[in-house]
């Protein structure tokens, strides 16, 4: 438990973070449930509106790490408006762009912002703390992005039934707006590294733990994208494809009694918390072969799924910052790469599952990735996931 000595949490200004991401998440996600309003517009495949997610995504794999490494030196608040800047900046042009060219270019910039805002949200978080709260401070602050995905993109899909897509971007814009008058009057600024404390790739790369946790975010990230790009066929093996919303809304709103466990308890045990988000994963997937008997069972994968996936950004987040402490953006940054390559991994590890084993062999694809993750944080009890930080 946190002492009663310990500062009050600085709730409204962890909110205001916690909002960028949702802002992040919601833009990237959104064309998803406007495909088709998309498509007729810009006069292009809804296949070809897909790709706005995928070069928004290429857009935050480039951009993070060159872009936090050239900004060290900058202090964080103007920072962040610059990367909310770019939000405004990149909705605006979607908003009023009727060109497929100019709206791809427009995601690419907004992805490119996404990069930079990834890699800045935790650790400007940990520093608003003392140590001891560090971790709950980065789950408040995380808080956004479920809340897009479960709710945000039902949302922005239901409003475009009502009003052009176009509205659904220009809120977005209006958003991004107040959020930075609200980071410029709530948000405590902080100066960046001196330049005798910068640090570069490798120095970082190399510090212990570091690798270990990057890998952990590989192996875990990309089990959950290989399940979650191609949850639709899945379904529809198991004669359950008209519930797709259903089972994602069920695996959305699961994740948020996750976070507010991980919020509670990751000071004092990230470790056995990581742990646990595995296996419950693991035990996710090693349901779905039993969903054809008892489609029963293809919900509570999905809600145990959701408990294992909801709360493990904080936690690989808050092992980042801890293992770097200094030079946190910096890793942060690497976090938001590996986590789009997994991504990007995921459809293409997917596809050669489904084309070579059928859906069936998603099952044991993941219980693999999931067994060398778990062993990777077992290993990782002096550095990267420490057993000590759980009795402080």
């Amino acid at each position: 438990m946190i002492s009663s000595a310990s500062p009050p949490m600085p709730v409204l200004s962890l909110l205001a973070l916690a909002l960028t991401g949702f802002i992040t998440i919601l833009t990237e996600a959104l064309p998803a449930g406007l495909l088709s309003q998309m498509s007729q517009s810009l006069a292009v495949s809804e296949a070809w509106i897909g790709q706005t997610i995928t070069i928004y995504a290429i857009g935050s794999l480039v951009a993070a790490i060159p872009l936090t490494t050239l900004t060290q030196k900058s202090r964080r608040r103007p920072l962040l408006l610059t990367a909310l800047a770019g939000f405004v900046i990149a909705n605006s042009v979607t908003a009023i762009s009727t060109s497929y060219f100019l709206t791809m270019v427009a995601r690419f910039l907004a992805g490119i912002s996404a990069g930079l805002l990834w890699a800045l949200v935790a650790g400007y978080a940990a520093r608003m703390v003392p140590e001891q709260q560090k971790g709950r401070a980065i789950a408040i602050a995380m808080i956004g992005a479920p809340l897009a995905l479960s709710l945000g993109v039902p949302a922005g899909a239901f409003l475009s039934q009502l009003l052009d897509w176009r509205y659904c971007f220009a809120i977005m814009s209006i958003l991004a707006i107040l959020l930075m008058l609200w980071v410029h009057l709530k948000l405590p600024d902080f100066a960046g590294v001196s330049t005798s404390k910068t640090y570069s790739i490798a120095q970082v790369f190399t510090l212990p733990g570091i690798r270990l946790i990057l890998f952990v975010v590989l192996t875990f990230v990309l089990a959950h994208n290989i399940l979650y790009t191609y949850i639709v066929p899945f379904l529809a093996s198991v004669d359950m494809a008209e519930n797709t919303d259903l089972v994602l809304l069920l695996f959305g709103l699961s994740s948020f009694p996750s976070i507010w466990l991980v919020g509670l308890l990751i000071d004092h045990h990230l470790r056995k918390l990581t742990l646990v988000c595995i296996l419950l994963f693991s035990l996710a997937a090693f349901l779905l072969p039993f969903s054809s008997q008892l489609p029963t069972v293809v919900y509570a994968a999905s809600a145990i799924w959701g408990l294992a996936f909801g709360g493990a950004a904080t936690l690989f987040q808050t092992a980042l910052a801890r293992a770097a402490g200094d030079c946190a953006d910096i890793a942060q940054s690497m976090l938001v790469t590996v986590w789009n390559i997994a991504i990007a991994g995921g459809g293409v590890a997917g596809a050669l599952v489904m084309n070579n084993l059928g859906v069936g062999g998603f099952s044991p694809a993941l219980l693999v990735l999931l067994i060398v993750t778990l062993v990777v944080v077992w290993m990782g009890k002096t550095h990267g996931f420490p057993a000590m930080r759980e009795t402080q």
